[in-house]
């Protein structure tokens, strides 16, 4: 199994890079960072660890993002937790960025 992510900012129409992302995984009762890195030229991670079934978290510092740029964003960060029900299946997960929303999707 696999992880991966791909973070697109839809002011720029262009991909977001150098988002700083962090996997969570509950780890005895606690949430703990099992796997980070940042988001390449193309706004992507292409592996992100290889969490197991259960409840996970990717967090994405989506302020630092739009500070770089120079944007003035609502959302400091945004935390998606989603499912994964089958270990063996690579799993995306996309952001799609502006200063005042944000959109995600279980992508291929």
């Amino acid at each position: 199994m696999s992880l991966s992510t791909h973070v697109l900012d839809a002011i720029s129409g262009r991909p977001a890079a150098g988002v700083h992302v962090r996997l969570f995984e509950e780890v005895d009762g606690d949430w703990q960072a099992t796997a980070e890195g940042h988001t390449d030229e193309d706004g992507r991670i292409t592996r992100l660890g290889t969490p197991g079934t259960g409840v996970k978290r990717l967090w994405f510092d989506v302020g630092s993002y739009f500070d770089t740029v120079g944007v003035d964003a609502f959302y400091p960060e945004v935390t998606v937790a989603f499912r994964i029900t089958d270990a063996d299946a690579h799993h995306h997960v996309p952001l799609l960025l502006s200063p005042f929303a944000y959109s995600t999707y279980r992508g291929s």
